[in-house]
Protein backbone atom coordinates (compact mmCIF):
# COMPACT_ATOMS: atom_id res chain seq x y z
CA UNK A 1 0.00 0.00 0.00
CA UNK A 2 1.27 3.36 -0.85
CA UNK A 3 2.62 5.36 2.06
CA UNK A 4 -0.14 7.41 3.59
CA UNK A 5 0.47 10.70 5.32
CA UNK A 6 -2.70 11.74 7.09
CA UNK A 7 -6.11 10.46 8.13
CA UNK A 8 -8.82 10.47 5.49
CA UNK A 9 -12.03 12.01 6.71
CA UNK A 10 -13.99 8.95 5.63
CA UNK A 11 -11.74 6.62 7.61
CA UNK A 12 -12.02 8.79 10.70
CA UNK A 13 -15.82 8.71 10.42
CA UNK A 14 -15.81 4.92 10.14
CA UNK A 15 -13.57 4.44 13.17
CA UNK A 16 -14.97 7.19 15.39
CA UNK A 17 -17.60 4.93 16.87
CA UNK A 18 -14.89 2.55 18.03
CA UNK A 19 -13.04 5.14 20.07
CA UNK A 20 -13.40 5.09 23.85
CA UNK A 21 -12.42 8.10 25.99
CA UNK A 22 -11.44 7.71 29.60
CA UNK A 23 -8.65 7.03 32.07
CA UNK A 24 -6.73 3.76 31.73
CA UNK A 25 -5.31 2.20 34.85
CA UNK A 26 -1.72 2.96 35.59
CA UNK A 27 1.02 0.88 34.01
CA UNK A 28 4.77 1.34 34.45
CA UNK A 29 6.87 2.38 31.46
CA UNK A 30 9.98 0.32 30.79
CA UNK A 31 11.54 2.48 28.08
CA UNK A 32 12.28 -0.44 25.78
CA UNK A 33 13.44 0.21 22.26
CA UNK A 34 10.82 0.80 19.59
CA UNK A 35 9.20 3.69 17.79
CA UNK A 36 6.68 5.49 19.94
CA UNK A 37 3.85 7.91 19.50
CA UNK A 38 3.03 10.26 22.36
CA UNK A 39 -0.44 11.70 21.86
CA UNK A 40 -1.99 14.51 23.91
CA UNK A 41 -3.86 14.04 27.17
CA UNK A 42 -7.28 12.37 26.91
CA UNK A 43 -10.45 14.35 26.35
CA UNK A 44 -11.46 16.57 29.24
CA UNK A 45 -7.85 17.13 30.28
CA UNK A 46 -7.77 14.30 32.83
CA UNK A 47 -4.16 13.41 33.56
CA UNK A 48 -3.39 9.67 33.57
CA UNK A 49 -0.73 7.18 32.64
CA UNK A 50 -0.71 6.12 29.00
CA UNK A 51 -1.86 2.73 27.84
CA UNK A 52 1.03 1.02 26.07
CA UNK A 53 0.09 -0.90 22.91
CA UNK A 54 2.70 -2.83 20.93
CA UNK A 55 2.12 -2.92 17.17
CA UNK A 56 3.94 -5.89 15.64
CA UNK A 57 3.76 -6.16 11.83
CA UNK A 58 5.10 -8.98 9.68
CA UNK A 59 7.92 -6.72 8.55
CA UNK A 60 8.96 -3.09 8.58
CA UNK A 61 10.39 -2.50 5.11
CA UNK A 62 7.67 -1.90 2.55
CA UNK A 63 5.07 0.84 2.28
CA UNK A 64 2.23 -1.45 3.33
CA UNK A 65 3.51 -1.75 6.90
CA UNK A 66 4.38 1.93 7.04
CA UNK A 67 0.73 2.68 6.24
CA UNK A 68 -0.41 0.29 8.98
CA UNK A 69 1.83 2.11 11.48
CA UNK A 70 0.41 5.46 10.42
CA UNK A 71 -3.09 4.15 11.09
CA UNK A 72 -1.97 2.97 14.55
CA UNK A 73 -0.41 6.37 15.27
CA UNK A 74 -3.61 8.10 14.19
CA UNK A 75 -5.65 5.88 16.52
CA UNK A 76 -3.34 6.71 19.43
CA UNK A 77 -3.85 10.41 18.82
CA UNK A 78 -7.60 9.94 18.50
CA UNK A 79 -7.98 7.81 21.62
CA UNK A 80 -5.67 9.89 23.81
CA UNK A 81 -3.28 8.63 26.50
CA UNK A 82 -1.98 5.82 24.28
CA UNK A 83 1.65 5.06 23.50
CA UNK A 84 2.46 2.98 20.42
CA UNK A 85 5.49 0.67 20.54
CA UNK A 86 6.19 -0.34 16.93
CA UNK A 87 8.53 -3.28 16.43
CA UNK A 88 8.75 -6.17 13.99
CA UNK A 89 11.14 -8.41 12.07
CA UNK A 90 12.98 -7.00 9.07
CA UNK A 91 12.26 -9.79 6.56
CA UNK A 92 8.57 -10.69 6.39
CA UNK A 93 9.20 -14.44 6.62
CA UNK A 94 11.04 -14.47 9.97
CA UNK A 95 8.35 -16.11 12.10
CA UNK A 96 10.83 -17.09 14.82
CA UNK A 97 11.94 -13.49 15.28
CA UNK A 98 8.34 -12.31 15.37
CA UNK A 99 7.56 -14.76 18.19
CA UNK A 100 10.59 -13.39 20.09
CA UNK A 101 9.42 -9.78 19.58
CA UNK A 102 5.93 -10.73 20.75
CA UNK A 103 7.18 -12.51 23.88
CA UNK A 104 9.45 -9.58 24.70
CA UNK A 105 6.49 -7.20 24.64
CA UNK A 106 4.51 -9.59 26.84
CA UNK A 107 7.41 -9.62 29.30
CA UNK A 108 7.43 -5.81 29.14
CA UNK A 109 3.82 -5.96 30.38
CA UNK A 110 2.28 -3.85 27.64
CA UNK A 111 -1.46 -3.36 27.94
CA UNK A 112 -2.29 -4.61 24.45
CA UNK A 113 -0.79 -5.91 21.21
CA UNK A 114 -1.85 -5.39 17.61
CA UNK A 115 -0.33 -8.23 15.61
CA UNK A 116 -0.02 -9.17 11.92
CA UNK A 117 0.77 -12.89 12.17
CA UNK A 118 3.53 -14.42 10.02
CA UNK A 119 2.87 -18.07 10.93
CA UNK A 120 -0.73 -18.86 11.87
CA UNK A 121 0.22 -21.93 13.92
CA UNK A 122 3.43 -21.01 15.75
CA UNK A 123 1.90 -17.83 17.18
CA UNK A 124 -1.14 -19.57 18.73
CA UNK A 125 0.62 -20.48 21.99
CA UNK A 126 2.19 -17.05 22.61
CA UNK A 127 -1.15 -15.30 21.97
CA UNK A 128 -2.95 -17.63 24.40
CA UNK A 129 -0.28 -16.93 27.01
CA UNK A 130 -0.59 -13.16 26.53
CA UNK A 131 -4.39 -13.24 26.75
CA UNK A 132 -4.06 -15.35 29.92
CA UNK A 133 -2.04 -12.50 31.42
CA UNK A 134 -4.82 -10.02 30.51
CA UNK A 135 -2.83 -8.52 27.64
CA UNK A 136 -5.40 -7.88 24.92
CA UNK A 137 -4.29 -9.11 21.47
CA UNK A 138 -5.94 -7.90 18.27
CA UNK A 139 -4.80 -9.55 15.04
CA UNK A 140 -4.73 -7.60 11.77
CA UNK A 141 -3.94 -8.37 8.11
CA UNK A 142 -3.12 -12.03 8.73
CA UNK A 143 -4.44 -13.99 11.70
CA UNK A 144 -4.09 -17.17 13.68
CA UNK A 145 -5.30 -20.60 12.64
CA UNK A 146 -9.07 -20.10 12.77
CA UNK A 147 -9.85 -23.12 14.90
CA UNK A 148 -7.30 -21.94 17.49
CA UNK A 149 -7.92 -18.19 17.37
CA UNK A 150 -8.13 -16.71 20.87
CA UNK A 151 -7.48 -13.09 19.92
CA UNK A 152 -9.94 -10.34 20.81
CA UNK A 153 -10.72 -9.61 17.16
CA UNK A 154 -9.31 -10.15 13.67
CA UNK A 155 -9.33 -7.11 11.36
CA UNK A 156 -8.31 -7.84 7.80
CA UNK A 157 -9.13 -8.05 4.14
CA UNK A 158 -11.35 -10.94 3.13
CA UNK A 159 -8.37 -12.61 1.47
CA UNK A 160 -10.32 -15.46 -0.10
CA UNK A 161 -12.51 -12.89 -1.82
CA UNK A 162 -9.40 -10.92 -2.77
CA UNK A 163 -7.93 -13.98 -4.48
CA UNK A 164 -11.24 -14.60 -6.26
CA UNK A 165 -11.44 -10.97 -7.39
CA UNK A 166 -7.90 -11.29 -8.73
CA UNK A 167 -8.93 -14.38 -10.72
CA UNK A 168 -11.88 -12.52 -12.23
CA UNK A 169 -9.74 -9.51 -13.11
CA UNK A 170 -7.06 -11.68 -14.72
CA UNK A 171 -9.66 -13.70 -16.63
CA UNK A 172 -11.11 -10.50 -18.03
CA UNK A 173 -7.66 -9.20 -19.01
CA UNK A 174 -6.74 -12.36 -20.97
CA UNK A 175 -10.11 -12.85 -22.66
CA UNK A 176 -11.02 -15.82 -20.45
CA UNK A 177 -8.61 -18.23 -22.11
CA UNK A 178 -4.97 -19.31 -21.86
CA UNK A 179 -2.31 -20.51 -19.38
CA UNK A 180 -1.69 -18.51 -16.22
CA UNK A 181 0.71 -18.61 -13.29
CA UNK A 182 0.64 -17.47 -9.67
CA UNK A 183 3.21 -16.16 -7.21
CA UNK A 184 2.09 -16.64 -3.60
CA UNK A 185 4.28 -15.41 -0.75
CA UNK A 186 4.34 -17.83 2.17
CA UNK A 187 2.88 -21.21 3.00
CA UNK A 188 1.47 -21.12 6.52
CA UNK A 189 0.63 -17.42 6.39
CA UNK A 190 -3.15 -17.10 6.64
CA UNK A 191 -3.37 -14.23 4.15
CA UNK A 192 -1.17 -15.97 1.58
CA UNK A 193 -2.96 -19.31 1.94
CA UNK A 194 -6.38 -17.65 1.65
CA UNK A 195 -5.49 -15.60 -1.43
CA UNK A 196 -4.06 -18.70 -3.06
CA UNK A 197 -7.23 -20.67 -2.30
CA UNK A 198 -9.51 -17.87 -3.50
CA UNK A 199 -7.62 -17.55 -6.77
CA UNK A 200 -7.42 -21.30 -7.44
CA UNK A 201 -11.08 -21.92 -6.70
CA UNK A 202 -12.30 -19.01 -8.81
CA UNK A 203 -10.01 -19.59 -11.81
CA UNK A 204 -11.46 -23.14 -12.10
CA UNK A 205 -14.76 -21.53 -13.07
CA UNK A 206 -13.20 -20.48 -16.37
CA UNK A 207 -12.97 -23.72 -18.42
CA UNK A 208 -10.54 -22.28 -20.97
CA UNK A 209 -8.05 -20.96 -18.41
CA UNK A 210 -5.41 -23.29 -16.96
CA UNK A 211 -3.30 -22.55 -13.86
CA UNK A 212 -0.05 -24.21 -14.97
CA UNK A 213 2.28 -23.21 -12.13
CA UNK A 214 2.34 -21.66 -8.64
CA UNK A 215 5.62 -20.52 -7.15
CA UNK A 216 6.65 -18.93 -3.84
CA UNK A 217 8.45 -15.59 -3.58
CA UNK A 218 8.69 -12.98 -0.81
CA UNK A 219 10.71 -10.12 -2.24
CA UNK A 220 11.09 -8.43 -5.65
CA UNK A 221 14.38 -10.17 -6.47
CA UNK A 222 13.05 -13.65 -5.72
CA UNK A 223 9.81 -12.80 -7.53
CA UNK A 224 11.80 -11.77 -10.61
CA UNK A 225 13.73 -15.04 -10.52
CA UNK A 226 10.59 -17.14 -10.12
CA UNK A 227 8.82 -15.23 -12.90
CA UNK A 228 11.76 -15.94 -15.20
CA UNK A 229 11.65 -19.64 -14.26
CA UNK A 230 7.91 -19.74 -14.84
CA UNK A 231 8.16 -18.15 -18.28
CA UNK A 232 10.99 -20.51 -19.22
CA UNK A 233 9.03 -23.60 -18.18
CA UNK A 234 5.72 -22.43 -19.65
CA UNK A 235 6.25 -20.35 -22.77
CA UNK A 236 2.53 -19.98 -23.45
CA UNK A 237 1.67 -18.17 -20.21
CA UNK A 238 -0.55 -15.16 -20.90
CA UNK A 239 -1.26 -13.98 -17.35
CA UNK A 240 0.23 -13.92 -13.83
CA UNK A 241 -1.30 -13.27 -10.42
CA UNK A 242 1.11 -11.77 -7.86
CA UNK A 243 -0.35 -12.22 -4.37
CA UNK A 244 1.48 -9.35 -2.64
CA UNK A 245 3.30 -6.09 -3.32
CA UNK A 246 6.91 -7.38 -3.56
CA UNK A 247 5.80 -10.08 -6.00
CA UNK A 248 3.87 -7.55 -8.06
CA UNK A 249 6.95 -5.36 -8.35
CA UNK A 250 9.18 -8.33 -9.27
CA UNK A 251 6.82 -9.61 -11.98
CA UNK A 252 6.41 -6.14 -13.49
CA UNK A 253 10.18 -5.58 -13.57
CA UNK A 254 10.80 -8.81 -15.49
CA UNK A 255 8.05 -8.16 -18.04
CA UNK A 256 9.24 -4.62 -18.58
CA UNK A 257 12.83 -5.76 -19.11
CA UNK A 258 11.72 -8.42 -21.59
CA UNK A 259 9.41 -6.00 -23.39
CA UNK A 260 6.45 -8.19 -22.48
CA UNK A 261 4.55 -5.52 -20.58
CA UNK A 262 0.92 -5.58 -21.68
CA UNK A 263 1.43 -8.83 -23.62
CA UNK A 264 1.46 -10.97 -20.48
CA UNK A 265 -1.27 -9.62 -18.23
CA UNK A 266 -0.65 -9.06 -14.51
CA UNK A 267 -2.94 -8.68 -11.51
CA UNK A 268 -1.24 -7.90 -8.20
CA UNK A 269 -2.15 -7.15 -4.59
CA UNK A 270 -1.55 -3.73 -2.96
CA UNK A 271 -0.59 -0.35 -4.39
CA UNK A 272 3.00 0.77 -3.89
CA UNK A 273 4.38 3.61 -6.02
CA UNK A 274 6.00 1.07 -8.35
CA UNK A 275 2.80 -0.92 -8.75
CA UNK A 276 0.72 2.17 -9.50
CA UNK A 277 3.37 3.22 -12.03
CA UNK A 278 3.07 -0.24 -13.62
CA UNK A 279 -0.70 0.16 -13.79
CA UNK A 280 -0.39 3.54 -15.50
CA UNK A 281 2.07 2.28 -18.10
CA UNK A 282 0.14 -0.94 -18.80
CA UNK A 283 2.55 -3.49 -17.32
CA UNK A 284 -0.02 -4.26 -14.62
CA UNK A 285 -3.71 -4.53 -15.55
CA UNK A 286 -5.33 -4.49 -12.08
CA UNK A 287 -4.42 -4.01 -8.42
CA UNK A 288 -6.30 -5.57 -5.51
CA UNK A 289 -5.96 -2.73 -3.03
CA UNK A 290 -6.27 -3.29 0.71
CA UNK A 291 -6.49 -0.73 3.50
CA UNK A 292 -3.61 -1.24 5.96
CA UNK A 293 -4.11 2.25 7.37
CA UNK A 294 -7.61 1.23 8.44
CA UNK A 295 -6.29 -2.03 9.90
CA UNK A 296 -3.83 -0.11 12.07
CA UNK A 297 -6.43 2.47 13.04
CA UNK A 298 -9.18 0.01 13.97
CA UNK A 299 -6.70 -2.44 15.48
CA UNK A 300 -5.50 0.04 18.09
CA UNK A 301 -8.98 1.45 18.79
CA UNK A 302 -10.30 -2.09 19.31
CA UNK A 303 -7.41 -2.90 21.64
CA UNK A 304 -8.19 0.23 23.68
CA UNK A 305 -11.83 -0.83 24.01
CA UNK A 306 -10.84 -4.34 25.12
CA UNK A 307 -8.31 -3.02 27.65
CA UNK A 308 -10.99 -0.80 29.17
CA UNK A 309 -13.35 -3.74 29.51
CA UNK A 310 -15.83 -2.79 26.80
CA UNK A 311 -17.50 -5.56 24.83
CA UNK A 312 -16.07 -6.43 21.40
CA UNK A 313 -19.07 -7.72 19.49
CA UNK A 314 -17.41 -8.73 16.20
CA UNK A 315 -14.80 -11.49 16.10
CA UNK A 316 -13.93 -10.68 12.47
CA UNK A 317 -13.96 -7.23 10.83
CA UNK A 318 -13.54 -6.89 7.06
CA UNK A 319 -11.34 -3.85 6.41
CA UNK A 320 -12.33 -3.84 2.73
CA UNK A 321 -10.62 -4.06 -0.64
CA UNK A 322 -10.97 -2.37 -4.03
CA UNK A 323 -10.10 -3.61 -7.53
CA UNK A 324 -8.21 -0.72 -9.13
CA UNK A 325 -7.69 -0.47 -12.91
CA UNK A 326 -6.80 2.31 -15.31
CA UNK A 327 -10.52 2.94 -15.69
CA UNK A 328 -11.12 3.89 -12.06
CA UNK A 329 -7.63 4.95 -10.96
CA UNK A 330 -8.41 8.66 -11.07
CA UNK A 331 -11.84 8.52 -9.49
CA UNK A 332 -12.22 10.42 -6.20
CA UNK A 333 -12.94 7.22 -4.28
CA UNK A 334 -9.77 5.46 -5.42
CA UNK A 335 -7.60 8.54 -5.03
CA UNK A 336 -8.85 8.93 -1.46
CA UNK A 337 -7.92 5.31 -0.81
CA UNK A 338 -4.45 5.72 -2.30
CA UNK A 339 -3.81 9.19 -0.88
CA UNK A 340 -5.90 9.79 2.23
CA UNK A 341 -6.04 13.44 3.26
CA UNK A 342 -5.02 14.86 -0.09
Amino acid sequence: MRLQKTIAGALMATALGMCVWGCPKEKPSDGKAGETTTPPTSAGGTASKKLRIAVIPKGTRNSYWVALKQGADAAATQAGNVEIIYQGPEPEDDATNQVDVFKNQVNNKVDGIVLAVIDKDSMVGPVKEAMGKSIKVVTVDSGLAKEKDTSVCYIATDNVKGGADAADALAKAIGEKGDVGMLYFQKGSASSDEREKGFEDQIKKYPNIHLVQSREARDPTKAADETTNMLTAHKDIVGIFAANEPNGVGVANVLKQRKLGGKIKVVAFDSSDQEVAGLKEGTIQALIVQNPFQMGLQGVLTAVKAIKGEAITAKMVDSGLTVVTKDNLNTPEVQKLLNPGK
